[in-house]
């Protein structure tokens, strides 16, 4: 992804959803496009994590397809170096040739059923075509598979929010937030569904808001969410 839709996809915040009786000037302009989804690069190598914090439906997991193999089997076929390989490659074509990189991530969850930035990209593609049964099971198994990263708690926040499932978005992000409490994504994210909601209007949550709104306006992604964090702290203090 170039460096300009990178801005545009932070920008974004996350997927937006039709909100009931919300003022559309509390949100920031690019934040009206599903775009805050990103995936795994090459930091440490998966340091590019795709970005969906995407859903906690009441969703239950798809079955297991290795359901029949035995436990000391499964470990003893795990390919994990390949399916890291694979996730890689899948990232290179993730947003130009998004049959090619499913093919590949299916390809490295067949290497490693329990490959756990594999689950999430996979989640991503499926978000951004809106199935979110589907996403929302990726993003669970990413999540159960990668305990200290918020990231999958992110992407499952994105796709609860997507359905319009806002307490269930909330929970994700909050869980987000208990592994890296700093994470400025989901804090932009909270702080974004907390103004489409109306939740402000709660002394304690319409505190934390200021105090998020505070932090995004200093460490904000982008300057599009610096600067929409300032319009919206402006507003609150009127």
């Amino acid at each position: 992804m170039s460096p300009a839709k990178n801005d545009r996809a932070a920008a974004s915040g996350q997927p937006s959803t039709r909100p009931a009786a919300v003022d559309p000037r509390a949100w920031p302009r690019h934040a009206r496009h599903a775009s805050h989804l990103r995936s795994h690069s090459k930091g440490s190598r998966f340091a590019r994590r795709a970005f969906l914090s995407v859903t906690t439906f009441a969703f239950v997991l798809l079955p297991c397809t290795s359901s029949c193999t035995s436990p000391s089997r499964l470990v003893q076929e795990r390919d994990t170096a390949r399916a890291h390989e694979l996730t890689l490659e899948a990232l290179d074509v993730l947003d130009s040739d998004p049959a090619t990189a499913e093919a590949l991530l299916l390809a490295a969850l067949k290497a490693d059923p329990f490959h756990g930035p594999a689950h999430n990209d996979l989640g991503v593609l499926y978000y951004r075509r809106s199935e979110l049964y589907q996403a929302a099971n990726e993003f669970e198994s990413a999540r159960k598979l990668m305990p200290g990263d918020p990231g999958p708690r992110l992407n499952l926040g994105l796709t609860l929010e997507k359905a319009a499932l806002f307490d269930r978005a909330f929970e994700a992000y909050n869980a987000a937030l208990e592994v890296s409490p700093a994470h400025i994504r989901t804090i932009q994210a909270i702080a974004r569904l907390t103004l489409r909601t109306g939740r402000k209007s709660d002394q304690l949550m319409g505190d934390q808001l200021m105090r998020m709104l505070e932090d995004i306006t200093l460490r904000g992604e982008t300057p599009l969410w610096r600067s929409w964090a300032q319009e919206q702290l402006s507003r609150l203090k009127r």
